[in-house]
């Protein structure tokens, strides 16, 4: 059984940065497809960054070099590193997982799903 559980989400002033960490259980990190996601209200949920194991990774065209995924496979933890935060930014963060070869950035193509952190950006 896979369960998937982010924290870190909270309030930042514009310019400011955070840390979401996921923790993993039943799930390996090293040969596996982690991923970030977001949802904003009234928006589609959209691609953030995905690590899809030895060392490759992606990111939203948004990103614009303000997000850093990284893995811990010891402590079966994936991070995410914001910074330069903008309104903009404002959403439903979520963790999400496969053990295929999911299509990225299409949500639907990930099997497994934490419950999300909110990231609030305003001043």
């Amino acid at each position: 059984h896979v369960q998937l559980v982010e924290s870190g989400g909270g309030s930042v002033q514009p310019g400011g940065s955070l840390r979401l960490s996921c923790d993993a259980s039943g799930y390996t990190y090293s040969s596996n497809c982690m991923g970030w996601f977001r949802q904003a209200p009234g928006k589609e949920r959209e691609g953030v960054a995905v690590s899809i194991g030895h060392g490759t990774t992606y990111y939203g065209d948004f990103v614009k070099g303000r997000f850093t995924i990284s893995l811990d496979n010891a402590k079966s933890t994936v991070y995410h590193h914001m910074t330069n935060l903008n309104p903009e930014d404002t959403a439903m963060y979520y963790c999400a997982g496969d053990r295929g070869e999911p299509r990225w950035p299409t949500a639907s193509t990930f099997a497994y799903w934490g419950q999300g952190t909110q990231v609030t950006v305003s001043s």
